[in-house]
């Protein structure tokens, strides 16, 4: 994936923030407290909880090909979507959000399936995982209320925050008018050029990919997957913090809250959540009674773990989907 230079300084920018942000948490722990933590640490739990993540991402990709199925004669398998998903995220460690795109376009090299249509799944996919967070947060507002309260007042003014946006409401009311005026008239006056016929061409594919959902065969399956990957990350999060004697003794709804905190931070506009997440885990961590140092150390063996899992599986559906490209091998259904 080539970048213009200005993307490029948005990446170097991106990066060096998520760097900077963790450096700044990191720098007063020391690297032996790391180590001992690490060797205290059951390496059995993690391990479960890497086994746990492996079984999410092939249920997203799962349902995902159902979103994909709707309307096609010919379907790539579970496998090879699930090595377009990974591929995808390997992308997003280096370019934020830009995975979504790629793993796009790895099946459309590798199935000649409509690039249009698939980021239409991408998207509703991704809105459907909006709305779902929305709710687990709504979910853990009533079970951890107290605390979820005190964050909302430590953090946020309401008063300050209805201000905010009675004021940008305008502007932004305003900013999508002029938005739809320019590309109505656009639209309009060069209609049949080439480049419009290919932007209609593929706006027309996206609005397929976003109605997709309902046209999905196993709508009980759809939503029992939704419903299943949020399960696995909870339980991904409570096998790490049972591993790890520190959090050992942390109720299922502390977890819970953790979770949610750490969902907000990985959806920041840096690579792989770099810094936020620890950020924001360690944060509420401390509202349960754990101290800075093992709040950050608790952040930093989730997300290592996590990480290191999308690299390997990244790396190899790297390789895996560059022999698909060159060979058009099928993989078993």
């Amino acid at each position: 994936m080539k970048l213009s230079f200005k993307q490029a300084l948005q990446v170097i920018a991106s990066f060096l923030v998520a760097i900077f942000i963790f450096w700044y948490l990191y720098k007063d722990i020391k690297m032996d407290s790391l180590l001992n933590a690490l060797q205290e640490a059951s390496s059995f739990y993690i391990g479960l909880s890497v086994a746990l993540s492996i079984i999410g991402y092939w249920l997203r990709a799962w349902r995902w090909k159902l979103l994909i199925k709707v309307g096609e004669d010919k379907m790539p398998s579970v496998a090879r979507v699930f090595w377009a998903l990974m591929g995808g995220y390997l992308a997003n460690l280096l370019v934020p959000r830009a995975g979504e795109v790629a793993r796009c376009g790895y099946l459309t090299k590798t199935d000649q399936l409509p690039m249009g249509k698939l980021v239409g799944t991408v998207i509703l996919e991704r809105t459907v995982d909006l709305i779902s967070m929305i709710l687990v947060i709504i979910f853990t507002f009533f079970v951890q209320r107290t605390i979820f309260t005190e964050l909302l007042d430590l953090l946020v003014s309401q008063e300050t925050l209805e201000e905010s946006l009675i004021g940008a409401l305008p502007i932004a009311l305003g900013m999508v008018i002029i938005i739809g005026l320019v590309l109505y008239v656009v639209f309009s006056k060069y209609r049949e050029s080439s480049l419009i016929k290919k932007i209609r061409h593929f706006l027309r594919d996206l609005m397929t990919g976003l109605k997709s959902i309902k046209k999905v065969d196993t709508q009980t399956g759809f939503w029992g997957a939704t419903l299943g990957i949020w399960v696995i990350y909870f339980f991904m999060m409570y096998f790490v913090a049972i591993a790890v004697p520190s959090t050992a003794t942390l109720s299922a709804s502390a977890v819970l809250m953790v979770m949610v905190m750490g969902s907000i931070g990985m959806v920041a506009p840096v690579q792989g959540g770099i810094g936020t997440f620890h950020a924001l885990v360690a944060f509420i961590l401390m509202t349960y009674g754990l101290t800075e140092e093992d709040g950050k150390i608790f952040a930093v063996i989730v997300h290592t773990s996590q990480l290191l899992t999308i690299m390997g599986l990244g790396v190899i559906s790297v390789v895996i989907l560059a022999k698909l490209t060159s060979t058009k091998q099928p993989l078993l259904k």
